[in-house]
């Protein structure tokens, strides 16, 4: 990338905002004109030299009365559109009085295709207020200005030019930071490991690349690029169909009008949410590539989802589990595992980027382990690759590129791969919002090696799926309580039925008699068996007629008893297995057991050692799956010698102790 060029047409693009559209819009608004009208020159600028060809075209075709018109005028325009207007921007200055009535019929000249992107920018809406400003004319005299030349751009730098202009409108308008774009160093690097690794795989053929969360089109583009040249260095021809879907009006538009530009079909770019609204359901594809919103609430996908009378998410997608409401990455993740080929003997890859919580979030049970455990247990994970932080333009958190594959070489499967690569960056001279680093030609060229060769040394580990799956057991203890009766328990016990009857209806309809019970057989005196107490009151109320059941006697007793560490353990029950006891609640522990370990061998090592009463609730155990990379590249850090530490303590002191007297002096 040029960096000076590309920064000085940004520069100049924003500098038309500024000078134009501050007392027109509001700031956040900028976008809604700067944008559209950015895309439209770069467009009008590649049609200019087939203008007249076009125009000629257009007319013998209307001579002839044919309607379908549409491929004939592609081939007169070089590209997948076209305008069969009279005017071009620069021919719009002609007429500065019809300024705004011509630019609309400029517009409505253009193919459908570029129609669509500008509807999708409601730049209509900004006609008639630019007008009235009396800027429209001024806008589009800078933009025709010959300083800047769109059309001298490669469609990379492009691409640069418009993540450049949404990153800084991100920022003046704080967007959230889930709303990024992913670097084309990291893409690179994605591409990079999605194809390297099946190179010699690739035959003469046709292949499908994927992006569910597309934005501009850079990673679609980026594969087409880095895929074509591999093969072609391998003599083969291949086809490639470019298919992705956007959610983001401005962000689909832009991609849109980079796949005309580009001879891409833009008609496989989709608007709409992929999680609620896929637009590919019946497709399979070769290659998927993705960064997907992350943190990013997907409420309003859930609610759209849910089925109103089941109350469940149907959709076949994801009935493996689903992500709490506000973070659906890990969805598309599985959205695109659900669209891998199975026939194909390549199958599927997959290179995805996500936050740190894709990897450890939630707990055993829960969605997102459900999730991870769907992946792992299915043997689809094949790497994951820590990047440095500061890699992004609006975020400085950590990200982790995950490959994903049907299709696992033998010495992989069952196994995976993890790369910690956060000190494989350089630092760029001048930062770009929050990335402040960058990857180069050698470290994507190292981290690639370490992943193909599949070796272990001090940033690549080689784990087996069950390393990161634990079982999470519930340890419970005895419930131990004794029991008094007392002429404050006994009111506290009647005041409270009374207040609340509807909890204590049985109760309080035997209030009188259970205290005469209670107090007659139980006196004042303590009982440290719980177990005695509860034989005698069954067999007292049995003879009164008093009919309890089990959770009237739990709420009585409540009012009378307290938890008591040397009192007897509560039988639950009897039988052939032996004694059950009351689990007490507020004893309750958990213990993650490592799948590799026994569960009961894990128990009396690490548990019954310490409590010999404690046992384990089978019927609560659950699997869950972590990735935590900190744990597994930890490094130790040999603590400073003390007397190191005391001489630069003293000297810390003897520097503070000047400064002190000379702000002393001072006053």
């Amino acid at each position: 990338m040029n960096n000076i060029n590309i920064n000085g047409i940004v520069s100049y693009i924003w500098g038309i905002a500024d000078d134009y559209l501050r007392d027109v819009l509001v700031r956040g608004k900028y976008r809604d004109v700067i944008l559209p009208m950015t895309i439209i020159r770069r467009i009008d600028a590649l049609l200019e030299p087939t203008k007249a060809e076009v125009e000629k075209v257009h007319h013998f075709l209307n001579e002839k009365g044919m309607v379908n018109q549409d491929a004939a005028l592609q081939k007169a325009s070089g590209y997948v559109f076209y305008n069969t207007s009279k005017f071009t921007l620069r021919r719009l200055l002609d007429e500065p009085s019809q300024i705004r009535e011509n630019f609309e019929t400029y517009i409505a000249g253009f193919s459908p295709n570029v129609r669509e992107i500008v509807q999708k920018f409601k730049f209509h809406n900004q006609l008639e207020t630019l007008e009235e400003a009396n800027v429209l004319f001024k806008l589009v005299e800078r933009y025709t200005d010959p300083e800047l030349k769109l059309e001298n751009l490669t469609n990379l730098d492009m691409g640069y030019v418009f993540e450049e202009l949404i990153r800084k409108f991100n920022e003046e308008n704080n967007e959230e930071a889930g709303e990024h774009f992913t670097p084309r160093d990291v893409v690179a690097l994605m591409t990079h490991l999605m194809f390297e690794p099946i190179a010699d795989k690739i035959a003469s053929s046709d292949y499908l690349i994927y992006d569910g969360a597309c934005g501009t089109g850079g990673m679609l583009t980026e594969s087409q690029n880095f895929l074509k040249e591999l093969a072609s260095k391998k003599g083969k021809k291949i086809n490639l169909g470019l298919y992705g879907q956007e959610v983001q009006p401005e962000t689909f538009a832009i991609c849109k009008s980079d796949m005309m530009i580009k001879g891409n079909s833009p008609e496989n770019i989709k608007y709409g949410s992929t999680l609620s609204n896929d637009q590919f359901p019946d497709m399979k594809f070769d290659f998927m590539i993705m960064n997907p919103p992350y943190g990013k609430s997907w409420k309003v996908d859930k609610d759209a989802l849910t089925d109103p009378v089941t109350k469940n998410i149907e959709d076949p997608r994801f009935q493996m589990g689903t992500p709490r409401s506000n973070d659906g990455q890990l969805l598309f993740m599985v959205n695109m595992l659900s669209k891998m080929k199975e026939s194909t003997e390549l199958g599927s890859r997959i290179a995805t980027i996500h936050n740190g919580s894709a990897l450890f979030t939630g707990d055993a049970g829960q969605g997102e382990s459900e999730i991870r455990r769907w992946i792992i247990e299915n043997d689809y994970l094949e790497a994951i690759i820590a990047l440095p932080e500061d890699m992004f333009y609006n975020t400085g958190i950590s990200t982790y590129v995950w490959i994903l594959t049907n299709r696992k070489p033998k010495e992989r499967k069952g196994k995976v791969q993890l790369i910690n690569a956060v000190d494989f960056n350089q630092k760029l001279r001048r930062n770009l919002g929050q990335k402040n680093c960058e990857l180069n030609n050698d470290h994507i060229r190292e981290i690639v090696e370490k992943y193909i060769n599949f070796k272990e040394d001090e940033h690549s580990k080689t784990f087996s799926n069950n390393d990161f799956g634990y079982y999470k057991i519930t340890v419970e203890r005895p419930l131990r309580v004794s029991m008094k009766i007392t002429d404050e328990r006994v009111n506290i016990f009647n005041k409270k039925i009374g207040e609340d009857p509807k909890k204590y209806s049985n109760l309080k309809q035997y209030s009188s008699d259970l205290t005469d019970i209670l107090i007659q057989n139980f006196g004042n005196e303590k009982y440290m068996d719980f177990n005695e107490v509860l034989d005698k009151f069954n067999l007292e109320i049995n003879k009164s007629g008093i009919k309890l059941n089990k959770s009237d006697k739990k709420k009585l007793f409540e009012f009378f008893t307290e938890r008591d560490e040397k009192a007897e353990k509560v039988i639950k029950s009897k039988g052939k297995n032996g004694i059950e006891y009351d689990p007490d609640p507020e004893l309750r522990g958990i213990e993650n057991v490592p799948m590799k370990r026994d569960i009961n061998e894990y128990f009396e090592e690490e548990v019954l050692k310490y409590i010999d009463d404690a046992w384990i609730d089978h019927s609560k155990t659950v699997i869950g799956y972590e990735i935590v990379f900190a744990k597994h590249f930890y490094k130790y850090l040999k603590p400073r010698n003390l007397n190191d530490l005391t001489l630069d303590l003293l000297e810390l002191e003897k520097q503070s102790e000047g400064l002190l007297h000379n702000i002393l002096e001072v006053r």
